[in-house]
């Protein structure tokens, strides 16, 4: 999960790479800066390149796979040929005309599912069919593909490794590409996207990004209002009250997670919030509002390391298992919690 620095020449990227390497490591979230691959905006674009699954869950009943067009499926004994994406609402159409049929859909197999992480794998019978959705099913909070927002591409990334002090470029023409890109990334990698990027929202609207914080602030807008990306409706407060949490992410001007490692934080309905590691334990307060139209989070614990939480979190995306939080600062800071044993 990745953030990006200032795009430079590739004369002063290479200076200021070799010679202040921890200051960059300090630094890494600045809005127009390189991003590594710990930083949050990496994941959420990989999250944007994923392939797209959710467009025919009325046939396969999972968003993270998809069936490989084309195929056939019957549907209240029609037969439907899904050849292109327009005929998912055929078999909608045959869902909804009538109220009373069963409304079973039937695939033809073989098929073949490419998975969110375009994986392809032949599924030759309803059997293993089965069975590949169940697998799905057990991990329903996966965080899965960013729906409304498409990157126009190529676009161009400039990669310095500080293993071997080499920097290059690189041209990237698809989603999957930058999908595959990403998760190629190791520790001594850092990237600058060259902006100007242009994006296509869920209305279709283009729109040019000029720094990391308009692309972060794009995929925000698509994972609050795009439908597709909403597909399960939580309530934010109680989810936070059930069972104990982690940090596995704490960006504060540099990576500060290592501090809190081991502690377990619980949320009180009455809102008191308790952090215990080992043997030792604190009681803070909690509170969450919501200022015109956006979730705000607020901590307040009173020990030197745990009053470094204290801040007027925004709420960035959360499901049962994961709770993101961001403060838009000069340098933008990151809180994660995790369900712990969920």
């Amino acid at each position: 999960m990745f953030l990006l620095k200032k795009y430079l020449s590739s004369a002063v990227f290479m200076l200021l790479l070799i010679s202040c390497q921890h200051e960059i490591d300090e630094e890494i979230n600045n809005t127009q800066g390189t991003i590594m691959n710990v930083s949050p905006l990496t994941s959420y674009l990989q999250r944007v390149a994923m392939v797209k699954t959710v467009q025919d869950n009325m046939i396969d009943g999972s968003s993270y796979c998809t069936i490989k067009l084309p195929y056939t499926v019957t549907v209240n004994n029609e037969r439907i040929a899904v050849n292109t994406t327009a005929d998912y609402q055929k078999v909608l159409d045959n869902i909804n005309a009538n109220t009373y049929d069963e409304d079973i859909v039937r695939i033809d197999f073989p098929v073949t599912m490419v998975y969110y992480n375009y994986i392809e794998k032949l599924i030759p019978n309803q059997a293993d069919f089965d069975s590949l959705i169940d697998y799905w099913n057990l991990y329903p909070d996966l965080l899965s593909k960013i729906n409304g927002l498409n990157i126009n591409y190529p676009i161009t990334i400039t990669i310095y490794n500080s293993a071997n002090q080499m920097a290059s470029s690189q041209s990237i023409i698809s989603d999957e590409a930058f999908f595959n890109f990403i998760k190629n990334l190791n520790d001594s990698q850092y990237i600058s996207l060259k902006y100007p990027i242009t994006i296509a929202d869920y209305n279709d609207q283009t729109k040019s990004i000029s720094n990391n914080l308009e692309f972060e602030n794009a995929i925000k807008y698509a994972i609050d209002y795009c439908p597709e990306n909403n597909i399960v409706t939580l309530d934010f407060e109680e989810t936070l009250t059930k069972g104990s949490w982690e940090i596995p992410y704490f960006y504060d001007g540099s990576i500060k997670t290592t501090n809190y490692g081991g502690y377990a934080f619980v949320f009180k309905a009455d809102k008191s919030v308790v952090a215990t590691r080992g043997t030792v334990s604190e009681t803070g307060q909690w509170e969450s509002t919501v200022q015109n139209g956006v979730r705000e989070v607020r901590l307040n614990f009173s020990s030197e390391l745990l009053k470094k939480l204290n801040c007027n979190w925004k709420l960035f995306e959360f499901n049962n298992s994961e709770v993101r939080l961001r403060n838009i600062s000069a340098v933008n800071n990151y809180l994660y919690f995790q369900k712990i044993n969920y």
